[in-house]
């Protein structure tokens, strides 16, 4: 009896002792998510007035591909129009009507991956800014997870304007070229300011896979894309962001 009782009094205390470290675990827990969340908070704020020049992305590529980080952020105002008219057109022609997710693509690419072997991504230019400013390269959840936070984040502490400027100064264009001005100096031998319809169109053509297309030297597949690209271009007319 009295060992059976002890037994007892044993396993409470072990119980007692699980909750009491389970409880210490999640409050720790807890308290890393929103420290995570504040310092992701203060980065996009602070990103809302400060041009960002570097970033984990393109140190983390540009290391992969052996090359050196070429950059220069250039204000939207001195970006040529044609620019983001491309990429929208290119990339995300729902671009300033969506908060940040376009479901309609989410939902066709699920089906498309459902079929087949090859991966369909639908990631809207808000959610490849979130990426490639504040994250990683993968396809892990938890990197989707914090992408979608940011992504929610820069739509409603940035716009969509500054989403577009920010943007097309992060965005790769060449193997450890990023933004407009970078890869037309680069490429053109002007300034982004001086960008063409037709450079605007193949500067969005090679964004999908910026290392192996080539700005230098557009294969058959590019140019066609960027014929493509150029058509869209001429449907949608231009860009109007917030309050335009």
């Amino acid at each position: 009896m009295r060992l059976s009782r002890s037994r007892r009094k044993s396993d409470a205390v072990a119980v007692n002792s699980f909750l009491r470290n389970a409880k210490l675990a999640l409050k720790l827990v807890g308290l890393f998510v929103a420290l995570v969340f504040l310092g992701l908070l203060m980065q996009v704020v602070a990103y809302r007035f400060v041009p960002v020049t570097d970033t984990c992305y393109m140190r983390a590529q540009a290391t992969k591909n052996g090359v050196c980080v070429t950059q220069r952020w250039m204000p939207l105002e001195r970006i040529s129009d044609e620019l983001p008219l491309a990429v929208v057109s290119s990339e995300d022609n729902l671009f300033t009507k969506h908060h940040g997710f376009c479901w309609s693509a989410i939902k066709k690419a699920m089906n498309r991956n459902s079929r087949g072997k090859k991966v369909f991504g639908a990631s809207t230019i808000s959610q490849q800014t979130a990426k490639n400013v504040f994250l990683w390269n993968g396809r892990s959840w938890l990197r989707k997870g914090l992408e979608a936070v940011t992504t929610v984040l820069i739509e409603a502490l940035w716009g969509k304007e500054r989403i577009m400027e920010v943007y097309l100064n992060v965005v790769e264009f060449g193997p450890g070229v990023y933004g407009a001005e970078a890869a037309a100096r680069r490429y053109f031998h002007h300034s982004a300011q001086s960008i063409g319809r037709r450079e605007a169109a193949l500067m969005a053509a090679v964004m999908p896979n910026p290392v192996k297309m080539k700005l230098a030297a557009p294969s058959p597949y590019v140019e066609k894309r960027c014929g493509q690209i150029m058509s869209l271009m001429r449907k949608i007319g231009s860009v109007r962001y917030d309050g335009d």
